[in-house]
């Protein structure tokens, strides 16, 4: 290469003494002739996996194992080997970008129930004495139960996820829907938001 070229190919200031990283490109490496001689002696090609066939440029240091020392070789566990070896204590594997999405929905679903059964709540308070009699108890009765019914939809999708973490994706799914149906905010469904 002509100094040109090697201008064409360089920064100015590559010169710099603090980038120095004690070679260059152009100075030759210093091999130990006994560290060279003995790898040169024990080299053997790299092998691949069986089943794999290297091509391109290169793949002719590349071989296969042989079939004595494969066939001496203990296999590698299977999938399904790992699987019922594995413990208790390891996570399982994460969710798909779908399902991702159908839990944010659904959750968003579980949220908008508990705002339904809040406004729906609140705005029964007007109608509870011709439901219930004008007594402290059942004041203290609705609360409690209004309460309750605004934290049920968070409870029921957060018991869900974390009840069926180690269960197939399908069944996580299917609880989330039976609460769809069974936690339908019906103070809001019937009375609405602005009441009658």
């Amino acid at each position: 290469m002509t100094p040109r070229e090697r201008d064409a190919l360089s920064w100015d200031g590559d010169d710099d003494p603090t980038l120095d990283v004690g070679a260059s490109a152009a100075d030759p490496v210093d091999v130990p002739e006994e560290a060279s001689e003995s790898s040169a002696g024990n080299a053997r090609p790299l092998d691949l996996p069986p089943g794999y066939t290297a091509v391109g440029r290169g793949s002719d240091g590349i071989g296969t194992p042989d079939r004595e020392s494969a066939e001496g070789a203990e296999p590698a566990p299977s999938d399904d080997a790992r699987d019922d070896s594995s413990g208790a204590d390891e996570e399982p594997a994460p969710i798909g970008n779908a399902a991702l999405i159908a839990l944010g929905v659904l959750g968003g679903v579980y949220l908008l129930y508990t705002v339904g059964w809040i406004v729906g709540g609140l705005r029964l308070q007007d109608v509870i004495p011709f439901l219930l009699p004008e007594t402290a108890v059942a004041r203290v009765a609705y609360t409690f139960a209004l309460w309750i019914a605004v934290a049920t939809p968070a409870l029921w999708f957060a018991g869900t996820v974390l009840l069926t973490r180690r269960s197939r994706t399908w069944i996580r799914f299917v609880w989330l829907a039976v609460g769809v149906v069974l936690l339908v905010p019906w103070p809001f469904a019937m009375i609405g938001a602005i009441g009658q």
